[in-house]
């Protein structure tokens, strides 16, 4: 059956001469990203990339990263995201678990030269230059002659195939593979933009990085559905983003608390930036808990209530509130296609959108399920009236940061490594920016430094093993860690000891 990735395609085929996507002065329609993507798949395909093999993508947003992922679907290569902040270790990690045979990469950007300097992961082949020379350039791929029928150059994905391979963040250990097919990606955007009134006279406002299911999904994949155009941006910039209501025609913009947090810093010190954004039809929040306060500061500005929703990449988004009823504190009610229950307060979910499992883990693809329900690991409360606030993760080693998920034990794991470190704890503070900010709860090897010399050394060290976001922003240098009976550390007295 193709009936999910027909629909995924029907924009490239039907929008023919309209503006697909806009970034950075330039335009692309819809005709372009149908033919750019077709000779990019056809390239790969006579350079060895064949169907099932996995292409990875270390590139910042841009209009050719959406051809590449196009072409990875007409192809029926695995499209493998990942985030451009990460550094060698965890560059290292997804690529050979991943087993990528090739990997797009900017020429002459920070993530070349990082990729440049891990070992050569055993299945790698071939590394795709973006803006650079050689055979196998993005510029070059997508120059390659097509044959006179151009669908011969495509082997026709079906929709329970895999679509994305998206690597989860690491809050557990090391991040896992989510297997995200064509039906689930597909059925699962179409019923949360349903609820949004997605139409393809939306222009919508992608800030969101396209390695994660926010901006991948419900951004890239939500404007293709619709036949809306993309005003494309490389990195959020609040002034950016207001320019884009005032002067391109901007609908829809979909962002995590933090880019609100920067909007309305924005239309504090300029008011025209709020008369801008007034122009919107549609604000969205997720990735992390909005602050009520920031939702009531945003209607009084803008008269527009932002619109909260929740999902994970294991299950894609599972609750929104309804466009028609948005209330602070809550996440709303189930999307259509999707159930809840709440057990011992953790959230359990069933979804349209639910991942294949974990690549090449099948037992803990198993256990991460519950007689069919996934247990997401955040903790979450029903109102009389069905809809759902979700309070915090069940464990306390998850740090919710900008709307990152992030490891306290993955930041311990590395800290401890640092020859003044004999004790750490990696705790998330309350941060009314951020979400959370991480700190690091430190008991030393031999003399104490200040706090200020400690985090600069850490910071730096840090700087070679963990993507910037990963980094403690706080060191406390403690005596002793408190611990409990059983020696197990405390980490909700070291958030007292911190104040």
């Amino acid at each position: 059956m193709r009936e999910s990735v027909d629909r995924l395609f029907f924009a490239l085929a039907n929008g023919a001469d309209k503006t697909a996507v806009v970034f950075e002065g330039r335009e692309w329609t819809f005709a372009q990203l149908d033919r750019l993507s077709r000779r990019y798949a056809r390239g790969l395909a006579l350079a060895g990339v064949s169907a099932g093999d996995r292409v990875a993508v270390y590139a910042e947003t841009s209009p050719e990263v959406v051809v590449a992922l196009l072409g990875h679907y007409r192809l029926g290569a695995l499209h493998v995201p990942i985030n451009t902040r990460y550094q060698g270790e965890e560059l290292s990690h997804v690529l050979e678990d991943s087993g990528a045979k090739a990997v797009l990469v900017g020429a002459g950007t920070e993530g070349e030269r990082v990729l440049a300097e891990i070992p050569q992961p055993p299945a790698l082949r071939h590394r795709i230059l973006l803006g650079g020379a050689g055979d196998l350039a993005f510029e070059r791929l997508v120059r390659t002659h097509l044959p006179a029928r151009e669908a011969d150059a495509e082997p026709a994905p079906k929709d329970a195939d895999t679509a994305i391979l998206l690597y989860t963040s690491g809050t557990t250990g090391k991040s896992k593979g989510v297997e995200l097919s064509f039906c689930s990606i597909v059925e699962n955007t179409l019923a949360v933009t349903g609820l949004w009134r997605f139409e393809s006279a939306d222009r919508q406002a992608i800030a969101l990085p396209l390695f994660h299911v926010h901006g991948l999904c419900l951004g890239v994949h939500g404007a293709l559905l619709h036949t809306q155009t993309a005003l494309l941006f490389p990195r959020f910039d609040a002034e950016r983003i207001a320019d884009a209501f005032a002067r391109d025609g901007a609908t829809v913009f979909q962002g995590v608390p933090t880019m609100y947090v920067r909007l309305l810093e924005l239309m504090a010190a300029r008011p025209e930036a709020a008369q801008a954004l007034r122009r919107g039809r549609l604000f969205t929040a997720g990735s992390a808990a909005l602050p009520a306060d920031d939702f009531v500061a945003f209607e009084e500005r803008t008269g527009h209530r932002i619109l909260e929703r929740y999902g994970m990449s294991e299950t894609l988004f599972t609750l929104s509130n309804l466009y028609e009823d948005r209330r602070p504190g809550t996440v709303g009610l189930p999307v259509p296609g999707c159930e809840i229950k709440i057990v011992d307060d953790e959230l359990f979910v069933k979804s349209n959108g639910i991942m294949t499992g974990y690549w090449g883990k099948p037992a803990e693809t198993a256990a991460s399920f519950a007689d069919g329900w996934f247990a997401t690991g955040d903790v979450a409360r029903r109102d009389a009236d069905g809809a759902v606030s979700i309070l915090g993760r069940k464990s306390v080693d998850v740090i919710k940061s900008g709307g990152f998920k992030i490891s306290a034990r993955e930041i311990e794991d590395v800290l401890r490594r640092h020859p003044r470190v004999r004790e750490v704890a990696v705790v998330g503070a309350p941060d009314r920016v951020w979400g959370q900010r991480i700190v690091a709860a430190v008991v030393t090897e031999g003399p104490a430094p200040s706090e200020e010399q400690l985090i600069e050394e850490l910071s730096a060290f840090c700087a070679r093993h963990l993507a910037d976001y990963k980094r403690p922003r706080a060191v406390r240098i403690l005596d002793e860690l408190p611990r409990n009976a059983l020696g197990k550390v405390q980490k909700h007295r070291i958030l007292e000891i911190i104040g």
